[in-house]
């Protein structure tokens, strides 16, 4: 169907002009004028049929550039749904992929330092993802590889400590981030400046107070724990996942403006590593609550 403005609009005419027909205002008069102009010179509007076969091109060419189908974003290069959606598989592939290559491969004489490289290098890489301006794929890559070999490794101690915590931590894990999504879907969730106050507050605390368990910890307080053991690390396991699932609300938050705001296809990487830091968060809190739970 053509545009109803150039339809309708005397400044355009017909949509389709007819066979035979001519211009709206002009027609050729008995005398032939318009093959010849009144001054001896040829007439600049040619042939009647000229004149038709112009216009009529011209109209199609309007009517098929109206009717042709929208680029898509994907065509444009703007960031969709699916892009993060394949890219955050892609990087929570990756660290599933060198956890269970760690678990298999690396040998217990060796964990305790492969380990402490892959805490290091995850940290010092995701703190350098996580305040970069573009996104890194390789990067990010490099942290998801990094982070998987400690996740796999600190997974094959507690697992040797306590049967099973493995496979119930990854399942509380996406339980709350299908249930956080969900609220978000819903509407039930929304990120309001009172949010992002109160989870800046919240993670600032938090990052203080990790810096201080972990002197604490290695001055041997708490059989290397420092404060997170008994009631007190349950509640403070209970905050932090609370906070971590705050973290994935604003990463569906800042996906869905987005989207919506047309940004480049590259940013899809940025929301990818969003999203798996969070859940690595949430999976690690798990397991320390799962372990008090457990006996400590």
């Amino acid at each position: 169907m053509a545009n109803p403005y150039f339809s309708n609009s005397a400044n355009f005419g017909k949509s389709t002009p007819q066979p035979g027909s001519v211009g709206v205002g002009y027609q050729p008069n008995a005398q032939g004028y318009a093959q010849q102009s009144p001054y001896g010179t040829p007439s600049p509007y040619g042939t009647p049929g000229t004149y038709d076969q112009t216009t009529d091109a011209q109209f199609r060419q309007v009517q098929d550039a109206y009717n042709a189908p929208s680029a898509t974003a994907a065509q444009t290069g703007r960031l969709t749904y699916d892009d993060v959606i394949m890219k955050t598989a892609t990087v929570l592939g990756t660290i599933v992929l060198a956890a269970a290559l760690a678990w298999f491969l690396v040998p217990a004489s060796i964990m305790m330092p492969v380990m402490i490289v892959g805490l290091l290098g995850g940290f010092v890489l995701g703190l350098v993802n996580a305040f970069k301006k573009e996104p890194s794929p390789a990067l990010i890559m490099g942290y998801a590889a990094l982070e998987g070999v400690f996740l796999g490794l600190i997974s094959k101690v507690f697992e040797f400590a306590y049967p099973g915590i493995v496979v119930q931590a990854v399942l509380a894990t996406f339980i709350t981030f299908g249930v956080t999504l969900a609220l978000f879907r819903s509407g039930k969730i929304r990120v309001t400046p009172k949010f992002r106050k109160i989870l800046t507050i919240g993670l600032i605390s938090y990052g203080i107070f990790a810096v201080i368990n972990l002197v604490l910890g290695f001055m041997g307080v708490g059989e290397g724990w420092g404060l997170r053991t008994g009631g007190l690390g349950l509640l403070i396991g209970a905050v932090a996942v609370v906070l971590a699932a705050m973290t994935l609300v604003m990463d569906f938050d800042q996906i869905q403006r987005g989207v919506a705001n047309g940004v480049a296809r590259k940013y899809a990487w940025s929301a990818a590593f969003g999203i798996a830091l969070s859940l690595v968060w949430l999976y690690l809190e798990f397991l320390r609550i799962l372990a008090i739970l457990r006996g400590d």
